[in-house]
């Protein structure tokens, strides 16, 4: 699977909230893009990954 672009390992049974965990993304302060649609929360621990994928994850930021 491709996480951002970059070609990464998809063990079996890997969730989307395996991966944000794997990937140091915490999960409150993000979106995550699933094949250009976006994931709900709430389905983050029942949404499964496969070899070919591709997941965007975006992390909010504050500013001013």
């Amino acid at each position: 699977m491709k996480i951002n672009g970059v070609q990464k390992e998809c063990p079996a049974n890997f969730t989307v909230a395996a991966m944000l965990n794997r990937e140091g993304f915490a999960r409150e302060g993000v979106a995550v893009e699933l094949n250009m649609e976006i994931v709900a929360k709430d389905a983050y621990d029942t949404t499964v990954l496969k070899e070919e994928d591709v997941v965007e994850v975006v992390s909010f930021m504050g500013g001013g």
